[in-house]
């Protein structure tokens, strides 16, 4: 049954094809298994998005629009250690508002992702993220670290899916590790 209010439909197809994606694989998933998922026709998905490439791409607009709000703080800033975490902080509330599936998502379908036109997009806004935490004159293993502060947060959701735990205890648990990740700016994570 569909809802009069546009925006709860389209976030509903949104999380549908999530949950598809997720069982399935961005690639084996189709618009007719999404339409039968929620009950609706083929005509009436395509009112909302012509195709799967639409529903990520606005999947991913929505990230997209919360980290740019990161990088826009990171902007013009020193990147001393409290600046550091304070933007693996701002970024961590970041994706943990667009969710567990979402993160899952991306972890799960990088190869989709490498030539659709929205993964260009964030690893663009990854590399000025990763530029600010980490100083490509320290040692690898301190710039290691700091690249995996990112991994953390975004590898956890999947990384623990077999552990009991809520999404949110994963997701605070994910973040006291990427804090303890972030390089010090004196050449020590």
């Amino acid at each position: 049954m569909l809802d009069r209010d546009p925006r709860s439909t389209r976030t509903r197809i949104q999380n549908v094809a999530l949950e598809l994606f997720a069982e399935q694989g961005y690639d084996k998933t189709s618009l007719r298994e999404l339409s039968e998922r929620l009950g609706m026709t083929k005509a009436s998905l395509y009112y909302y998005f012509k195709s799967k490439d639409d529903i990520v791409q606005s999947l991913v607009d929505d990230l997209l629009t919360a980290v740019d709000e990161v990088v826009d703080w990171a902007r013009g800033r020193e990147p001393t250690a409290e600046n550091r975490r304070e933007l693996i902080e701002r970024y961590a509330k970041a994706i943990r508002g667009q969710g567990t599936p979402l993160l899952r998502f991306l972890m799960e379908n990088q190869p989709a992702l490498r030539v659709h036109e929205c993964g260009s997009a964030l690893r663009e806004r990854m590399r000025v993220l990763v530029d600010f935490v980490v100083d490509p004159g320290d040692p690898l293993p301190v710039q290691l670290c700091g690249r995996m502060a990112f991994f953390a947060l975004h590898g956890a959701p999947m990384i623990m899916s077999d552990v009991e735990a809520t999404s949110e205890e994963i997701f605070d648990a994910a973040c006291v590790v990427a804090l303890s990740m972030v390089p010090d700016g004196l050449g020590e994570p």
